[in-house]
């Protein structure tokens, strides 16, 4: 997994930093042209052939970062006009991705490569393994015919020095459903009708080619609009920012929000809900029930394991239920789900109770944009206190620990987790799925499933390292507060 703390990832937060500030002095429009001359200027050394190369990407990025696809790129068309047309939007549009071709690096497709480290040695199992015997040694060292290559991969499995390495196409390689591939001029396509928004091309991606599109600047326009805009901040967020209870809300009300509700709340619905259903399930007889929190696997399952469908829980996600509270609250209240997810993106664009979905990393960028430090932040009291479990939901294996909690036989609930939707996952998904089509005995009846390893602490908008995040959100399960 490509390290948070990277060079792409910085461009894209020095951007939402630089457009909220733009914004928030009310100069958007104005400003916004000068973003690519400010982080390339010409006495600067150049990323790619020249400095003018970069700020042509740089443009591009700033228009995905306004909330446009740059694969309606338009370069007779000013960012103020872009800008202006972000500050106009009624919602946001899909799809939620965007390719920024002049990044793309256009990687050579993935192979298999001999290194230095190759000894040429007698035992050869390069050779002796390998199916279509396209391995030859020459000059001292293995040679790979790429004609006749069929990155098997048996080569770099059996070779004792570690000399035969695959290079990847980063994008491809990470993801599971096989919805990215080349044109015909090397560049990386989505296929959205494959596509489940997991978010993980765009991390990996080390162009940072893969781009979101932001919706930074429709917030910012509610909240300068005067709307009564609300947070709803998921548990992962809570893990995001090193602070103690009630130091979130306090940071959400100074920037401008006029309410924060903890998406835990939703989750404690929707441990309730499962159990429930849960216990219906088994009592009819069914085998399987799978979890529903993660919208990025229930659109894998619809779309790529159908035979799954049936099992997949009815019970609504934890934003759902938080911004259903929202708008029983107040019901023209603008609600503003705050994640880690790119496939929330897509969830809230189809749920009416959710008006818009911003990551980690804006919440982060606009935070900046506003000087305000969380750490030096009040504790605001929480009106409502979710459960412990609730709060656990952002950790692989803790949605099946909340459902078990609430059911009335716990001895009976089998679970199985599934974390991270990689090939092996969906392929562990398909196993699931076939044999519970058969009728075949599973080794669980209940199987929660997350698209990224480790929950939602690790998806693919976070700012902080997973390890530490997991940390860090044990502390504020554990607090109580």
């Amino acid at each position: 997994m490509l390290n948070i703390n990277n060079g792409a990832t910085q461009l894209k937060r020095e951007i939402l930093v630089r457009i909220a500030k733009l914004q928030l002095a009310g100069n958007l429009t104005e400003g916004v042209h000068f973003i690519p001359r400010e982080m390339a200027p010409r006495d600067g050394e150049a990323l790619r052939c020249c400095v003018y190369h970069d700020r042509e990407v740089l443009r591009m990025r700033v228009i995905a970062r306004l909330g446009h696809s740059v694969e309606d790129y338009d370069d007779e068309k000013k960012l103020a006009e872009y800008a202006q047309e972000a500050l106009e939007r009624e919602k946001p549009t899909e799809p939620m991705l965007t390719v920024l071709d002049e990044a793309c690096n256009a990687c050579v497709r993935a192979h298999y490569l001999v290194t230095n480290a190759c000894q040429a040695c007698i035992a050869r199992p390069c050779m002796m393994n390998c199916p279509k015997g396209c391995i030859e040694i020459t000059g001292g060292r293995a040679k790979i015919d790429a004609e006749k290559c069929v990155n098997c991969g048996l080569c770099m499995q059996n070779c004792p020095y570690h000399a035969i390495i695959k290079v990847p196409v980063p994008c491809e390689e990470a993801c599971p459903v096989g919805a990215i591939s080349k044109d015909e001029s090397g560049k990386e396509r989505i296929d959205y009708s494959k596509c489940i928004f997991c978010g993980a091309c765009m991390r990996e991606c080390p162009f940072g080619a893969m781009m979101d599109k932001g919706q930074l600047v429709d917030v910012i326009r509610r909240i300068m609009d005067g709307k009564r805009v609300v947070a709803l901040y998921a548990p992962a967020i809570a893990a995001q920012f090193r602070a103690a209870p009630g130091q979130l809300e306090c940071a959400l009300s100074a920037a401008g929000f006029s309410r924060t509700y903890e998406v835990a709340l939703g989750a404690d619905i929707t441990a309730d809900k499962e159990a429930h259903e849960f216990e219906e399930r088994m009592e009819r007889g069914d085998a399987l029930m799978t979890t529903s929190c993660c919208p990025a696997y229930v659109r894998a399952v619809h779309i790529h394991v159908p035979e799954l469908d049936s099992c997949v829980s009815e019970t609504r996600s934890p934003m759902h239920y938080t911004a259903e509270l929202a708008k029983a609250d107040d019901p023209e209240c603008v609600t503003v789900f705050i994640g880690p997810c790119l496939a929330k993106r897509k969830e809230g664009i189809d749920d009416p109770f959710v008006d818009y979905v911003l990551s980690a990393e804006e919440l982060g960028a606009y935070l900046m944009a506003r000087e305000i430090d969380i750490g030096g932040c009040g504790a605001m009291e929480h009106v409502r206190v979710p459960t412990a479990t609730g709060r656990d939901f952002a950790r692989s294996g803790g949605v099946a620990e909340a459902v078990r909690a609430r059911v009335k036989n716990p001895e009976k609930l089998r679970p199985a987790l599934v974390n991270g939707l990689d090939t092996a996952g969906m392929k562990l998904l398909a196993s699931y799925g076939k044999n519970a089509a058969a009728g075949k005995p599973l080794d669980a009846n209940l199987v929660e499933v997350m698209a990224c390893p480790g929950g939602c602490i690790a998806g693919p908008s976070v700012i902080t390292n997973p390890k530490v995040a997991s940390v860090q959100l044990k502390k504020y399960v554990e607090s109580g507060k």
